[in-house]
């Protein structure tokens, strides 16, 4: 029996030398993460593309908003598993481990978020972060306000969508292009 071919990936780009604003930001990855995220070097051949990723990625992600970052890293993973995104389910997997203190809850949002053990308001949210992964041009109002009976404002659902959106964007360009998980995601927050 002939092996099955192993998957290869786009080369990433290699590390040094960089342009002096983008060593920075990488520099300041490496000491608060403990290395550079495989997502941010392979938007590395080009300063816009990874100023562009990386400027919506901290305001979904990190910004503002009256979802907590738990809640965002939740949407993130159950996204990523419906999009079967081996990068960002081991990398928002973690997040979420590390979060909420629970590797439980980290490996239920890869598998079936279904299972995990969650409050209405997560339950709510997660229905609806679903529904527009799946169908979102079936969402209806109900769907809105099923989240706003949860206690979500519109401002709220609005971050739930965005959340949605870019992840998945960010999931099929993982995807496309063979990105892989930096090793280090998968005994975090074990």
């Amino acid at each position: 029996m002939t092996p099955a071919p192993q998957p290869t990936a786009l080369n990433l780009p290699a590390l040094d030398p960089l342009p002096p604003e983008m060593q920075k930001y990488f520099d300041l990855c490496d000491e608060k993460l403990g290395m550079v995220p495989n997502v941010l070097r392979a938007y590395a051949f080009d300063q816009a593309k990874l100023d562009a990723f990386t400027a919506m990625y901290n305001d979904l992600m990190l910004g503002e908003s009256g979802l907590s970052k738990l809640e965002r890293e939740m949407i993130a993973v159950m996204v990523s598993s419906i999009n079967r995104c081996w990068y960002c389910q081991v990398a928002h997997g973690a997040a979420v481990r590390q979060l909420s203190g629970k590797p439980e809850l980290g490996e239920a949002m890869v598998m079936n978020w279904r299972m995990a053990d969650l409050d209405a308001r997560q339950h709510a949210m997660l229905v609806f972060a679903e529904k527009v992964v799946k169908a979102s041009a079936e969402v209806e109002e109900a769907d809105r306000q099923a989240l706003r009976d949860a206690g979500f404002t519109d401002r709220d659902i609005w971050d739930i969508a965005s959340v949605v959106g870019f992840f998945s964007m960010s999931n099929r360009m993982a995807s496309a292009t063979g990105m892989r998980p930096n090793p280090e995601y998968h005994a975090q927050a074990r």
